[in-house]
Order: C-alpha cells, then structure tokens, then sequence
C-alpha cells in the first residue's frame, strides 16, 4: 500500500468512527497526476444522491502535457465505488445521526487508485483543544526522555 495523499485536517476536524475503502472512477490524466502526488483532498467531502457517492471540491492538478481537446475539469465530482449495501448504510448513518462522510486518504492498492473514507462526528473547539493539549505533552514527553 503506497499512500499517496492525505488529509490531515479530518482527524484534527472529526472524530473518525469507521473507515471504509472506495474506488474512484477517474480518467487517464487524473490517474497520472495523483501518482505524480499532485492531489489535493483537505477540503473536499463525500455526498451520495440517488444512490452514488461523489466526492465533492477535491483538486487534481493538470498535467502539461494533457491534450487541450479534452474539456479538463481539476475540480469535478468523482463517483466512488461502493457496494449498494455500504450506500445504504452510509446513507442512514448521515440522515439518522448527522454524521459527515470524509475523505481520510488516497493510496494504491495492487495498481489501483483507492480512497479511505470515514464516517466522521464533528469536533467541538474544546475537543481540538484538548487534542492539541495532549499532543504537545506527548512531544514534550519523548523530548524529555530523548534527552536521558
């Protein structure tokens, strides 16, 4: 597994309660740029309408040597590959509990292109401060037993 982006705003956004892989119905040059590490997921989100998932303001950049007679979009929605029972229960989970859907990842798996989605709650600013609050003593911890 060769990670090739991620988001590192949905843990300090959400807490993540369960993850699920997805593929993504991409084209050729979109392919090429995410393993080229030219992928952007840190603002982007998951919708389902009529049941497909579609992730939503992701940025891919577009390569120089895409053919111009293509009608090249960086942002559009890409549909996600889900079985019809992950949508459902991905669908009920946000109607009946108000969770969101986030994209965590993006990473190859046996020469495909996968993205990790996780079914997300969102934080209060007093659970990011905590967040940070322990995050800085586990630093300061390991500086100060580096330094025995």
């Amino acid at each position: 597994m060769n990670i090739l982006c991620t988001n590192k705003k949905a843990t300090f956004k959400y807490f993540l309660l369960k993850k699920i892989e997805a593929g993504l119905n991409l084209h050729g040059w979109e392919v090429k740029s995410i393993k080229l590490g030219h992928a952007q997921i840190s603002e982007s989100y998951i919708t389902i309408n009529e049941n497909e998932a579609f992730l939503i303001n992701s940025h891919l950049k577009v390569l120089s040597n895409t053919s111009d007679s293509d009608k090249v979009n960086s942002r559009r929605a890409r549909k996600l590959l889900l079985n019809r029972r992950e949508l459902i229960n991905l669908s009920n989970e946000i109607k009946q509990n108000g969770y969101s859907i986030v994209p965590t990842k993006i990473y190859t798996k046996a020469s495909l292109i996968k993205l990790e989605i996780a079914l997300a709650k969102g934080k209060k600013t007093h659970d990011k401060r905590a967040d940070i609050k322990n995050r800085e003593w586990e630093r300061s911890k390991d500086r100060i037993l580096k330094k025995r």
